[in-house]
């Protein structure tokens, strides 16, 4: 398994890219190769300092980084030796089985429509992110934030997507799927969420339990919780800032702990034609090291092969 890894990519790389990269490949098997791409240079500093071995892993050299801010479309077409644009290359051309990055999330995802193409039958490609539930128990909610704007088969297929993760990746039979909507009656809502209400209750490739609220995010209510990305995102960002909150409050708890970015690693770009994982951008070494681990197990999962299979 050849697992490529954006060194350059997120607001403390290549620090902390790279320190993540070193601890996750002390852990690895040895059946897994961990391809670093970036500035060679700085990453072979990095491992001499902490008396790592260039040898445990494969470096690819880049001389661009395509920044946070950036224009994804941009960026992409006229910064061909980024890292992001050469990890894109390599995962087209099969010479990786995933590729990972916490840099620009809309160049990502441009990356994985423009050369990964999405999967025959995806009409939009999703992001979805991890729920911790207080029980232990998680479920996902997408979309989060890459596609503001959606039709109602979009999200269908968001329910589908979201479905086959949770079976796949988290071994969860059969995953109970929600509509969020502003109450639980079937006519309530806007026209995206009442029209989309009526083509889920159709559908029976999903288990489609009716509306749910905001308030129902956390609680096993549904498993997989379906919205655009522009609910998604802002519901996303709602959560993160109550964990910051009581952080800056030194109030600890085991469950809110499991909101910490750190712990999630990353999440992956559902519904293209291989393994593309995203993580978030001020990803320290820890959040590093569980991205390569969360990459590894889409990839052992065969995710973007089940989901060819659903969608087929």
């Amino acid at each position: 398994m050849r697992l490529g890894i954006d060194i350059m990519g997120g607001d403390y790389a290549p620090e902390q890219t790279t320190l993540g990269a070193i601890a996750a490949q002390k852990e690895l098997p040895a059946d897994v190769t961990l391809v670093l791409i970036g500035d060679k240079d700085q990453i072979l500093a990095i491992m001499a300092r902490e008396g790592a071995s260039p040898d445990s892993f494969e470096l690819i050299h880049t001389t661009e980084v395509i920044g946070m801010g950036e224009h994804p479309t941009k960026a992409m077409t006229q910064k061909q030796n980024s890292s992001i644009s050469v990890g894109f290359g390599l995962l087209k051309a099969g010479k990786l089985d995933a590729f990972a990055s916490a840099g620009n999330t809309g160049a990502m995802f441009v990356g994985s429509i423009m050369l990964i193409k999405p999967i025959e039958g995806v009409l939009r490609p999703a992001i979805a992110s991890k729920i911790p539930r207080p029980d232990g128990s998680v479920g996902v909610i997408l979309d989060v934030g890459a596609n503001a704007d959606c039709k109602p088969d979009f999200l269908v297929q968001f329910a589908m997507l979201g479905s086959i993760f949770l079976q796949n990746v988290f071994n969860i039979s059969n995953p109970k799927v929600g509509l969020i909507n502003i109450g639980e009656e079937a006519e309530k809502g806007n026209i995206l969420s009442q029209t989309t209400y009526k083509l889920m209750s159709e559908n029976p490739k999903i288990n489609f339990i009716g509306n749910v609220e905001g308030r129902d995010m956390f609680n096993n209510k549904a498993d997989v919780i379906v919205c655009d990305g522009f609910t998604g995102n802002i519901m996303l960002k709602e959560a993160e800032s109550f964990y910051s909150l009581l952080v800056e409050r030194n109030i600890t708890d085991p469950y809110f702990e499991s909101f910490n970015y750190e712990n999630f690693g990353g999440t992956p770009i559902l519904g293209v034609n291989s393994n593309v994982i995203v993580a978030h951008g001020i990803s320290n070494a820890k959040a590093i090291k569980n991205m390569i681990f969360l990459t590894k197990e889409i990839t052992e999962a065969k995710l973007s092969e089940k989901i060819k299979l659903a969608f087929n």
